[in-house]
């Protein structure tokens, strides 16, 4: 087909946006600034391109809603049993078999990665380091020890995935024909393939560095002149009581069930399989009966206000986490032959489909190699995780996913599941130092800096590994 100037200008656009990346810089202006010319170019007029910029976001919002809606009730049930003290009591059992550095190191990776599989890791993280890593150091475990354990579980392996909440999956599929749920399922085992390859060689590299446990350990990790980060202070009023350790126990416990139900009814027949985003549903769900029952324990009588403002403060830090995604995932909603159509107010049917167009217009200088392409992939979503969050460039991750995969031979949804667990191990934080792992460094007292330099290597290694072995497994 014959590209147009709005086919150039959208793809300026993804090169612009790609650019700011590289230059750590917020691509929410490009995204709105391209969105209005690439309409302007489309419509031939100035006022369809000033629609297009709210449309396209307002169809990003209607899209993503149930993403915000997920992390705004998870967080809301993280105040809800921080209320109460239970958050400290859910942890308190581990810091007594944390015997020796060896046992701390991944005793600290499967907290931080169930923990985080359902509150994300950053707000996890604070509960973890604050709790935890003293503990794991007086046991042996490094400072660089411990705060890499919890990186690379928790920002690299949980997050890569999102395979409970949904979040990242369904960004990815935002923008494409693909179905989050199998994103979801095959981001879960890649990610960890690249967790279990670059968490064992973390292990490996600070295993001579591990002490005998000792009071020492800790007395000179306190006195070692680190700089603590300064953690925004929650005004949350803490009550603890008698049901602090009764929802100690409950809430992971429900949790623990739902983990399993999830993953056996999608990896095999012995039970039926849930419907697409049904286990985010059943999740949110769940979170909220737990909420209204801590809050009713505590005290009845303030239920209705306390509810309600754990929900108010759920959604707020919903919007931080997500609201820049909202214009960026608008620009490449436009270029999607799916949305693109809500954008312009136009028949499905006939609906532009820049970014389609481009691939389809480029295919003779694409090499037809399904391992150059699926790496290339992967650079693409590291790259767009340089903007330290990971989750920007996902919709143009899979749509771009899609439009490769017929002229390779590989199936679309294992590029998309490629480029989003390269985009969020980078972004997410394990290999930005201007991303949430910040709050790791600050509470193991070390550089980000440093904690930055030694995970490239598990990090890179572990990302190689998943991705040759996505072309094998799927």
């Amino acid at each position: 087909m014959e590209l147009t100037l709005a086919h150039w200008l959208y793809l300026v656009g993804i090169s612009l946006i790609i650019l700011t990346m590289l230059l750590r810089q917020n691509v929410v202006v490009p995204a709105l600034v391209m969105s209005f010319f690439v309409a302007l170019a489309y419509t031939g007029s100035f006022l369809g391109g000033v629609h297009a910029i709210f449309n396209a976001s307002l169809t990003a919002a209607t899209e993503l809603f149930d993403i915000f809606l997920i992390i705004a009730i998870m967080t809301a049930l993280l105040r809800s049993i921080k209320s109460i003290g239970a958050d400290e009591q859910m942890v308190l059992p581990f810091q007594k078999v944390m015997k020796n550095g060896h046992l701390s190191f991944w005793i600290l990776v499967f907290i931080t990665y169930f923990l985080s599989l359902f509150f994300w890791p950053a707000p996890a993280v604070p509960l973890i380091g604050a709790l935890l890593i003293p503990v794991a150091i007086k046991a042996g475990l490094p400072p660089i020890g411990s705060a890499i354990a919890i990186s690379l579980a928790g920002h690299g392996m949980a997050l890569s995935s999102d395979f409970i909440l949904g979040v990242a999956p369904g960004l990815t599929a935002s923008s494409s024909g693909l179905e989050a749920s199998v994103i979801g399922e095959q981001t879960l085992i890649l990610s960890l393939i690249a967790g279990m390859v670059s968490l064992t060689i973390a292990y490996f590299m600070v295993r001579k560095s591990i002490k005998v446990p000792a009071q020492k350990n800790l007395v000179d990790w306190e006195n070692s002149g680190g700089k603590d980060l300064k953690i925004n202070a929650d005004d949350l009023e803490v009550k603890k009581g008698r049901f602090s350790q009764l929802f100690a126990f409950l809430v992971p416990s429900v949790f623990l069930v739902i983990v399993t139900y999830v993953v056996v009814a999608t990896f095999s027949n012995f039970i039926p399989a849930i419907e697409d985003g049904a286990g985010a549903s059943l999740v949110g769900g769940t979170a909220i009966i737990l909420i209204l029952t801590i809050s009713v324990f505590q005290n009845y009588r303030k239920t209705l206000q306390e509810v309600s403002d754990h929900i108010v403060n759920g959604f707020v830090f919903a919007f931080k986490v997500m609201g820049l995604v909202i214009p960026v995932a608008g620009f490449f909603f436009v270029g999607s032959g799916e949305l693109s159509a809500q954008v312009f107010g136009t028949d499905p049917e006939y609906a532009p489909a820049f970014l389609f167009d481009l691939v389809e217009a480029s295919q003779g200088a694409i090499p037809d190699n399904a391992l150059i392409t699926a790496f290339g992939i992967l650079i693409l979503g590291m790259i767009s995780g340089l903007d330290g969050s990971g989750f920007s460039a996902l919709p143009l991750i899979g749509s771009l996913s899609e439009a490769l995969a017929s002229s390779v031979g590989v199936d679309p949804a294992t590029l998309a599941s490629i480029g989003q667990i390269g985009a969020i191990w980078v972004g997410g934080g394990t290999l930005v130092a201007w991303s949430p792992i910040i709050a790791i460094a600050g509470f193991a007292k070390i550089s980000v800096l440093e904690l930055v330099r030694k995970s490239f290597l598990p990090v890179i290694a572990g990302l190689i590994v998943a991705t040759i072995s996505a072309l094998v497994l799927f």
